[in-house]
């Protein structure tokens, strides 16, 4: 045989159960590191998302809970109690709400789902820390072991207050703490019972055109309006910092740009005004020019630096609020962009929370209700700490747009708030809406005391008219609560 054919039968010879025997272990192994990462993985999650976990309706763990432990109560932040289960003679649970349609969106319902702080808040509430003594002596009376109670940040006088403020019209309230983000009191109408939700829940589904579940604080999306004029200043400011003071420009009403018109509100004609007076007086073609020119991708950069299109930092359900600049942008949807109008839209939510950071130096804290968890026994389970997000203006733009907001209760469209015992500050809005010319959203948002911010407001009042006219009026009064006048 020759050496050649010798080599080749050798190779040829490898005993093929060594090789099968080796692709079976790098299978093995394969498959073995395969089920340790995803153990791990899931052994990490389940650590990290514990809350989550439990509060999945697919999770039996649950329905383990509930059986066991009565469902823990809610208090507002003096102590009052907002939701709690009754129990009567029969063993059968009742979720009351003593307060009927008063905190219906922000503490929520508990019944045919969850919504708001019963939500948020659904983890400690279906769980139980009571003691050991109080748990055995429940158990040998065959009774369910009481839950963990929600202390919340909210203020019963101030919501009150707000509610009945906003009346008969639709809208939405939100009064928070800039400092923290504490949120003192939040209303959205129109509200409901939530100790009838199962009652009305068929009706409220089969209609399709009830938002009455929406909470419009968080949820409800609307033009800006002149509110948006913060926005447009800030970036006019960025663009121009040491001369937009400077500024003038003769407004006669009107601003035409090919075939669109921007026309100051019910046909006002201020003249002429330089940036601070532009923006006191909401002067709509004045801010269009502004708008005119400015930097499209700066503006842009500014919006999503505000939260425009993103998330937010906040455990709220919430819709994304929307503004876009781009460079494609005809000079018509510039000036409506710039005045608040044309396809933008903001919840209310989103410019509480940019008014917060303007009256806190520019930085955001994140807006939060639950405020701690404490076990029937007394022992505090979860505290929730104020947390900054950052800064979303600098301090000294924050300064800047604080004075200038001040201007507007001191010689603009906010004067109902000027000679009171507390100062502040804010800004109007009258945001048109749908095809009738003249029907518009009345906005008010702002703080008080200017000098030391303690509380901001913001409002939203469903095709009222002038923000002047209906949201200032209604902010006094939320402000005058706040400081007992």
């Amino acid at each position: 045989m020759k050496k050649s054919e010798k080599k080749q039968k050798t190779a040829r010879d490898v005993p093929p159960k060594r090789k099968k025997n080796r692709e079976i272990m790098v299978v093995t192994w394969l498959f073995t590191f395969l089920f340790l990462g995803l153990s791990g993985y899931i052994i990490h999650y389940s650590a990290t998302h514990r809350q989550e976990l439990i509060n999945n309706s697919y999770n039996g763990r649950q329905q383990m809970l509930i059986a066991q432990n009565r469902r823990g109560r809610v208090f507002a932040a003096d102590g009052n109690i907002l939701a709690q289960t009754v129990t009567d003679e029969q063993g059968k649970e009742t979720r009351q709400y003593p307060y009927g349609n008063l905190f219906s969106h922000v503490v929520g319902y508990a019944s045919n789902g969850r919504m708001g702080v019963e939500a948020q808040a659904n983890y400690y509430l279906i769980n139980s820390n009571a003691p050991l003594g109080e748990k055995a002596k429940l158990d040998l009376q065959a009774e369910k072991y009481p839950g963990d109670d929600v202390y919340t940040t909210l203020d019963v006088n101030l919501q009150e207050v707000a509610s009945n403020s906003l009346g008969i019209y639709q809208g939405a309230i939100i009064v928070t703490e800039p400092s923290t983000g504490k949120v003192l009191a939040m209303v959205s109408k129109p509200d409901f019972n939530p100790e009838e939700i199962s009652e009305i829940w068929d009706d409220l589904v089969a209609d399709k055109e009830s938002s009455i579940l929406l909470n419009r604080v968080t949820q409800g999306l609307y033009p800006p309006g002149s509110t948006f004029k913060i926005i447009t200043a800030l970036e006019y400011i960025r663009e121009n910092p040491d001369s937009y003071t400077g500024y003038s420009y003769n407004c006669t009403g009107a601003l035409v740009r090919g075939e669109d018109r921007i026309q100051c509100y019910h046909g006002s004609v201020h003249g002429g005004v330089d940036f601070k007076r532009s923006f006191a007086k909401s002067c709509n073609t004045s801010f269009a020019n502004i708008g005119l020119s400015l930097d499209k991708n700066a503006f842009q950069n500014t919006l999503d630096s505000l939260l425009f299109g993103g998330e937010l930092p906040t455990a709220f359900n919430y819709n994304v609020s929307r503004a876009d600049v781009s460079e494609g942008m005809t000079d018509a949807d510039m000036m409506q962009v710039s005045i608040g109008q044309g396809t933008t839209s903001i919840t209310p939510l989103l410019l509480n929370m940019i008014t917060c950071a303007i009256a806190n130096e520019g930085v955001l804290m994140e807006p939060y209700v639950v405020d701690y968890v404490e076990s029937s026994g007394g022992a505090r389970i979860k505290t929730y700490n104020a947390a900054s997000y950052g800064k979303l203006l600098e301090p000294g733009e924050a300064q800047i747009l604080k004075g200038l907001m001040a201007d507007v209760v001191e010689e603009g469209t906010a004067s109902r708030l000027k000679g009171l015992s507390y100062t502040a500050a804010g800004k109007t809005g009258s945001a048109e809406y749908g095809t009738v010319k003249g029907d518009s959203h009345a906005w008010f948002t702002g703080f008080a005391p200017v000098e030391n911010p303690e509380v901001c407001v913001t409002i939203i009042i469903e095709g009222a008219g002038a923000g002047g006219d209906y949201a200032v009026p209604i902010a006094k009064r939320i402000f005058d609560a706040y400081f007992g006048v």
